[in-house]
């Protein structure tokens, strides 16, 4: 694989090892961007959260050779 995809799966691995401080970046990520676009966009970011929060969840319940 690429340098791109090592990276990638580098990047995988440390989320999967760290869920919980990646979950506070994606709500203290979706707030900020809440408060620069002044709520008007809020279903589409919290859709968005929501998304990346399952995709967490997803990978972390697969083996790792399906990963």
């Amino acid at each position: 694989m690429g340098a791109f995809g090592d990276g990638f799966d580098k990047l995988k691995d440390a989320a999967k090892k760290n869920k919980d401080k990646v979950e506070q970046g994606l709500d203290k990520g979706a707030e900020f961007v809440k408060g620069k676009t002044g709520g008007k966009y809020d279903e589409q970011i919290d859709r968005g959260r929501t998304s990346a929060s399952k995709f967490l969840d997803e990978d972390q319940t697969k083996p790792d050779d399906q990963r």
